[in-house]
């Protein structure tokens, strides 16, 4: 079981990097980069799916402080459900056009 747990705690490390490398410059990975339309928020998510998987890791192996076990369960998955929704959201939304490249609304 304990590795199980370990992997969770690694695939939590690598998406914590791979949201901050999201935040930071913008890139995404590529079989995602063609439906990402908000990168900020896609990155977002990455970064609280990565905190949940990573704090529920530690949790179990009793490296943080223990908590009940209710308060463990409900705050991973509000973390995780949060980030799924800011990925949907990341793909759903439209793209954002700034002033400069719009079209001219003129006559």
């Amino acid at each position: 079981m304990a590795w199980v747990v370990g992997a969770n705690a690694l695939l939590g490390v690598l998406a914590i990097v791979l949201g901050t490398v999201t935040l930071r410059t913008g890139w995404v990975l590529p079989t995602a980069r063609r439906h990402v339309t908000r990168p900020r928020l896609h990155g977002v998510g990455v970064l609280l799916i990565g905190a949940s998987l990573l704090l529920q890791s530690l949790l179990h192996f009793g490296v943080l402080p223990g908590v009940s076990w209710e308060a463990r369960f409900y705050s991973g998955n509000a973390l995780l459900l949060g980030g799924m929704l800011l990925l949907a959201l990341a793909h759903v939304l439209p793209l954002r056009r700034s002033e400069r490249h719009a079209r001219p609304s003129g006559p």
